[in-house]
């Protein structure tokens, strides 16, 4: 059985409470509310998944629905777009677990049709929060690792700051898919290979916190319930492609994190390799620097925030640092602000911190905050988020209220819609993204292909046959170059046609005939994909999942049951048996 945590019971009831809402149709919903007119640049689309509802919105800025997707899971907790106006969507398979749990993936086309679908949740790990897609293809996961109160106390954490018996803190992963339901994990990071503790000197990662901010004390945050077992609690994953570094949001440290993905797995759990030269310790850390022995209450920036991200290149601050501050105990009251910072980073992607110890990371300050003409107006106690968009605006969701506002530099508001669904009342959206006109997933595609091949009890080394479709969806009288770009490397693969020329709207249908010699792996489960490219546009493309199962073989014969089989006549009772169960 899964580990869970008995304390969440009350949040599990409350959610059988809710899932009724989330089948109420779109046509009895509330009337969309929309306080203001958009005067700048406002041509794009918003996707979002309301925390407590099955679908998925891609909404115009008048609040029309472009698409929406159905899936059979609450979200876990984020969604993002993907290539052919395909979504990858997390989702929750775990209910008494810690606020943000997730469990898996699942990639959805344009049509509905779930294309992937990966699970990431066993007795050891969970996933949480919040995926980062790659330009490889690849994503990026936060999840939760399942440790013993002994392997915490093992290092160095201090035992009464225990709860129970288990202690969770994060790792990340990236994530290949491979198949319909498979994936390679490709790299990972772990918190846990990059503590230090400074309360047993017995201990191996005993040390002075303060003379190495590169490193996490594992006594950190140790004073809130809710932070003994969910410890971290990290809630948001963005990528810097420049750089290859990976941004993190660590709510429970009131801190975001930049570390280094250039490094191999190995040298991720170390402190040597990479770009940096630092293995996976920490590169760059900002918000609190009491959490490593830096400051104090005074000097702390962030309180328990989310959705830290790089600014775009192109977007106005670009490079620099945007963060949803929820305020939660902030000392001068309890208001939610936008800020942005401008990290101490060169060209190469290294961050100045001041030689000597119980030295700060910088800037001092902020470059530019967001708050309410009367900040305590503006208060969002969890999840939410901001992005910057191409005109220097900023787009904010506040998810407890399921609003979306757009605020100028100069801090008015020229936009905002509030979400209606499921109900207005359990509206809370985790955070949106602005998907812009141009944006490529918002351009029409002449490629469609429509097929799989699910093949089960299929001997070694069979010869199997299959097909599937392509033809052209795009304009009248438009010509389609395609060709199979990819398919898996198991068994032994032939397709008629290999590639088509000029296919156009009118021509219809091309049924390709596929040809595979099974792999020669007895009771074993494959899975993959075929690709196929517009080969005037390789970012039109589409996939046909493959799924095969070879039976049991015998790989060496047995004499008595041969002998039997080949003098039918001898034995009948035992030939009986022979025939019911080979």
């Amino acid at each position: 059985m899964k580990k869970i945590l008995g304390y969440r019971l009350i949040i599990f009831l409350i959610l059988i409470l809710f899932t009724g809402m989330s089948f109420i149709p779109i046509s009895i919903t509330q009337t969309i509310n929309i306080n203001k007119i958009c005067i700048y640049y406002n041509n794009g689309q918003i996707l979002y998944a309301p925390i407590y509802s099955l679908s998925t919105y891609l909404i115009d800025r008048n609040g029309t629905i472009i698409n929406n997707w159905t899936s059979s899971n609450y979200p876990g907790q984020d969604v993002y777009m993907a290539d052919n106006g395909a979504i990858l969507r997390t989702k929750r398979l775990a209910y008494l677990a810690p606020g943000g749990a997730g469990g898996g993936i699942q990639k959805i086309s344009k049509e509905g049709t779930i294309l992937w679908d990966f699970d990431y949740y066993t007795d050891y790990y969970l996933s949480h929060h919040d995926i980062e897609p790659l330009q490889n293809g690849n994503i990026l996961m936060i999840a939760w690792e399942f440790k013993t109160r002994e392997e915490a106390i093992a290092e160095g954490r201090i035992p009464n700051t225990i709860l129970g018996d288990v202690f969770m803190p994060d790792h990340i992963i990236e994530v290949k898919p491979t198949g319909p339901t498979m994936g390679d994990i490709v790299w990972e990071w772990y918190a846990w290979d990059h503590l230090i503790q400074d309360y047993d000197p017995a201990k191996n990662n005993y040390g002075i916190v303060e003379d190495h901010p590169e490193l996490i004390d594992i006594n950190f945050g140790s004073t809130d319930a809710s932070t003994r077992t969910d410890w971290l609690h990290t809630n948001s994953i963005d990528y810097n492609e420049e750089f290859d570094q990976i941004l993190l949001s660590v709510h429970n440290f009131c801190e975001i994190w930049v570390i280094d993905h250039s490094t191999t797995t190995q040298e991720a759990a170390g402190h040597l390799g990479g770009n940096s030269g630092k293995g996976g310790d920490i590169l760059y850390r900002w918000g609190n620097p009491m959490a490593y022995g830096a400051g104090n209450k005074s000097d702390q920036k962030f309180f328990e925030q989310h959705d830290a991200t790089w600014i775009e290149s192109g977007h106005p601050g670009e490079g620099n640092i945007l963060v949803f501050n929820n305020g939660v105990s902030r000392p001068e009251g309890k208001y939610s602000s936008i800020d942005e910072i401008i990290p101490p980073v060169d060209i190469n992607g290294s961050y100045y911190l001041k030689p000597g110890s119980a030295s700060a990371y910088g800037p001092e300050g902020q470059s530019w905050m967001y708050t309410a003409e009367n900040p305590t107006d503006f208060y969002s106690h969890y999840a939410s988020g901001a992005q910057r968009l191409i005109d220097g605006n900023t787009l904010i969701c506040d998810a407890p209220a399921g609003r979306f506002f757009e605020v100028t530099s100069e801090k008015e508001t020229v936009w905002e819609y509030i979400n209606p669904y499921p109900i207005d009342y359990i509206n809370h959206v985790f955070k949106i993204h602005y998907i812009t006109e141009n944006n490529p997933q918002n351009e029409e595609s002449d490629l469609d292909c429509i097929g799989s091949l699910h093949l089960q009890n299929v001997k070694t080394l069979d010869t199997l046959e299959g097909n599937f479709i392509v033809k052209n969806i795009g304009m009248k009288d438009s010509n389609l170059n395609w060709e199979i770009v990819s398919y898996p490397e198991w068994g032994s693969w032939e397709f008629d046609p290999l590639s088509g020329e000029n296919l156009t709207p009118e021509d219809g249908e091309v049924n390709v005939k596929v040809t595979i010699i099974a792999p020669d792996e007895a009771k074993k489960e494959f899975e993959g994909y075929i690709r196929i490219e517009n080969i005037d546009s390789p970012d039109d493309f589409d996939v046909i999942p493959i799924y095969l199962k070879t039976t049991r073989t015998r790989e060496k014969p047995i004499i008595i049951i041969d002998f039997l089989k080949n003098h039918p006549n001898l034995f009948p009772l035992l030939i009986h048996l022979l025939r019911m169960f080979f």
